[in-house]
């Protein structure tokens, strides 16, 4: 049985024959053996382009949809992109840079992007700089506070004491404000080795807003951005850097995306939440988390710039809990065409609907459907060149 390719040449051996004798019946003659040749290999330069360029004939991949941003949200979003290429449309392929949350603003605001994807909403610079920006929250998740000690597996902390080590105040493994919260536990008299990220972040902003609301000392030093001074440490690129300098370092301790601590394994501390309870990271608390600050989300078109919903009171709550935003212009003109502003669209809205089931197997949270329909509100606003795009029927 012949393969494919033979398939293929075969009728090109056949053509470039059959030309061969045409040129022969005009000219009267048969061709000289050097000219024979030289159509010959023309047409089988011909030949080969034209199976190159067959696969993207007939691929489909018609619309591509250009990201950047977030690295907290990186496995969702690689998961989305594969599965909505494979099993949505394969007129349409994704592709999703984990560069952090900056960067990813960054590069909306250049508009060399069709959309970013933050932890942080914009701040007032970003969203002036921007105009008609539209956050929209596409999953929620949990900063974790992750660490590496040998013959360790659980460790207590508290909001303050976290902020104390990532100031540089605690500087070993057995100090008192350590052992007093770890009755029981052997802890050694090793140096503390800080683990943060070294880019702009979004994780960074959850992480130090959370600092902030607990940690006077650290509001009042360091407060809460996308870059940080930091006091100490090693500095990583990524969730994906900071989960390495952890998983590497003996007596570590950084700040990583529920995601990269489960499948990396880390160690997880049990934060102290705003009611006393020492609670690790997990849907179940985050959902908690999400649930009992439900009061502070935005009615109707509110912004999201100033949402936050970490360490949220009531029972169960996980105290690092953050929404991740999907950024998008509110006129789609920074897109190559109206075809692809449409697969945005489209994208967009099967994300915060059908999307939401991948969410939870990856560590994260679907939205609420009172968040859904917030979301609903602003793509519906979304428009090409001032020209209304159709918005899929839920």
């Amino acid at each position: 049985m012949q393969n494919w390719h033979n398939l293929l040449i075969s009728p090109f051996t056949l053509f470039t024959i059959h030309i061969i004798k045409r040129f022969q019946d005009l000219f009267g003659s048969p061709m000289e053996s050097g000219t024979k040749k030289l159509l010959i290999g023309i047409i089988a330069v011909v030949g080969l382009i034209a199976l190159l360029l067959l696969p993207s004939l007939f691929s489909g991949k018609v619309v591509t949809l250009n990201g950047a941003g977030s690295s907290f949200v990186n496995p969702l979003m690689s998961t989305w992109a594969d599965y909505y290429t494979s099993n949505v449309t394969s007129d349409v392929e994704l592709n999703y840079a984990s560069i952090g949350s900056g960067g990813g603003i960054r590069q909306l605001l250049n508009k060399t992007v069709d959309f970013a994807a933050s932890d942080a909403p914009m701040n007032s610079e970003e969203f002036s700089s921007a105009k008609n920006v539209v956050h929209i929250p596409i999953t929620v998740g949990a900063v974790v506070v992750a660490f590496n000690i040998p013959g360790v597996s659980d460790l207590k902390l508290t909001g303050e004491v976290v902020a104390r080590i990532f100031l540089g105040n605690i500087t070993k493994w057995n100090d008192p404000a350590i052992s007093l919260l770890n009755s029981g536990v052997s802890l050694p008299n090793e140096d503390i080795v800080v683990a943060h990220r070294s880019d702009g972040s979004g994780t960074t902003y959850v992480f130090t807003d959370y600092l902030s609301s607990v940690s006077s000392q650290w509001k009042s030093e360091k407060g809460k951005g996308k870059s940080i001074d930091w006091a100490v440490g090693l500095g990583g690129k990524g969730n994906e850097g900071v989960t390495k300098l952890i998983k590497d370092n003996e007596y570590s301790i950084g700040y990583v995306e529920l995601s990269y601590a489960k499948t990396n394994n880390l160690n997880m501390v049990q934060l102290q939440n705003q009611v006393g309870e020492f609670v690790t990271a997990s849907t179940k608390s985050i959902k908690a988390a999400v649930s009992n600050a439900a009061a502070s989300l935005p009615k109707g078109d509110a912004s999201w710039a100033n949402v936050s919903i970490v360490n949220a009171g009531g029972n169960g709550s996980y105290p690092i809990v953050s929404f991740v935003y999907l950024l998008v212009y509110k006129d789609l003109n920074n897109v190559a065409t109206k075809e692809t502003a449409q697969a945005l669209v489209d994208f967009i809205w099967w994300a915060v609907h059908d999307g939401q089931s991948f969410a939870e197997p990856l560590y994260y949270v679907g939205l609420a459907d009172s968040v859904v329909s917030l979301n609903e509100a602003s793509i519906g606003m979304l428009n090409f060149n001032g020209e209304a795009l159709a918005v899929p029927s839920s």
